[in-house]
């Protein structure tokens, strides 16, 4: 069975991935309104019903900011680590909390989610794999390193969300705060162009057919740019470049992918 994907948004003003068969869905975070995911996946076609879960990667507000309003309206569960719902102060009614422990799978109806730690500057940061049989989509974002555990799973990965956030030179060059810069590149903040390049064409497998470019710095980076550099290298793997500012068209993940036709 196939996956459809889209991201809703990807950036610092928020953060919101779908993922979903033909039944039922989930969103890796949910950083803007519940009225603009609506709103946005609406334009794709895709039901908010379908929504059967929202995982949560981490606590910083780009990506819970839409939380509380879509869960409570829509009775959507939140499966969220106990330290990233400390972290994160959301008011999520507590029937609808749901933890989750790295390395463990959640089963979402034919939905297999399986988080993993990442390396990044909160509490209890998490990466996942959605699959369906055999179609595995990794949502990477947020990585302060391209670890061995990010690394082992990219390459199973039918379809990735993986970030390409920042150009070591516009950000070195730039007006950012020495502190900033430093938390950006020193390790526990976000991969740059160069890292999320290097993942790609050393750790990529044959089998994967979309890459979404996410998170890109506003002030740092350039769509344009980062297309240039992976479609160099892109070989059989189709790129894109996910926006800040509105939803990407819904993609088909399988083994022969293409753009879904709803």
């Amino acid at each position: 069975m196939p996956l459809f994907i889209s991201s809703l948004n990807s950036g610092s003003n928020g953060n919101c991935y779908y993922i979903g068969n033909r039944k039922e869905a989930v969103l890796i975070d949910a950083g803007i309104s519940c009225r603009e995911t609506e709103k946005r996946m609406n334009r794709l076609g895709v039901p908010i019903s379908s929504v059967k879960a929202i995982f949560v990667s981490h606590e910083h507000g780009d990506h819970i900011t839409g939380i509380p309003a879509l869960s409570k309206k829509h009775r959507i569960p939140v499966y969220i680590t106990p330290g990233t719902f400390n972290n994160s102060h959301i008011p999520i009614e507590p029937e609808l909390v749901k933890p989750f422990t790295a390395g463990e799978t959640v089963q979402i109806g034919h939905l297999s989610v399986t988080p993993f730690r990442k390396v990044h500057d909160a509490c209890d940061p998490h990466s996942f794999i959605v699959s369906d049989q055999n179609v595995k989509v990794g949502i990477f974002t947020d990585l302060g390193i391209c670890c061995d555990q990010l690394k082992k799973y990219f390459r199973q990965c039918h379809a990735a969300f993986l970030e390409s956030n920042y150009c070591p030179e516009m950000l070195e060059k730039g007006n950012y705060p020495f502190h900033l810069k430093k938390r950006i590149s020193g390790g526990k903040g976000h991969l740059s162009n160069k890292q999320a390049l290097d993942l790609f064409v050393q750790h990529r497998g044959k089998q994967l057919s979309h890459l979404i470019l996410s998170h890109l710095s506003k002030n740092n980076n350039h769509p344009e740019l980062v297309a240039q550099l992976f479609n160099a290298v892109r070989k059989q793997t189709r790129i894109t470049v996910a926006s800040r500012y509105h939803e990407m068209p819904l993609l088909t993940i399988s083994p022969t992918a293409q753009l879904a036709m709803f």
